[in-house]
């Protein structure tokens, strides 16, 4: 099991964090998510996410499907910023 934080700019907050996309994207990996807010920054969130495989992950990330879900999220690709528990 991994643990990564996830940092982005999104569009719409309050779409981003009521959008389905996530668990359809990541919910058949076994990948639990927790999100999350800077009340400080409008626009920038993050989640908290365990994943079981980290293989499935990069390649789940890596496709058309979680570059659609993002376009559909509102996720602004060139802010995402990965850390991956050490």
């Amino acid at each position: 099991m991994g643990t990564v934080m996830i940092f982005h700019e999104v569009d719409d907050v309050d779409h981003w964090l009521t959008s389905p996309k996530r668990e359809e994207v990541f919910g058949p990996l076994g990948i639990t998510i927790r999100t999350f807010v800077d009340p400080d920054t409008p626009n920038r969130v993050g989640l908290l996410a365990e994943i079981p495989d980290m293989d499935a992950y990069r390649e789940v990330m890596a496709s058309d499907a979680a570059a659609d879900a993002m376009k559909t999220d509102g996720v602004r690709p060139e802010t995402l910023v990965v850390l991956v528990e050490s």
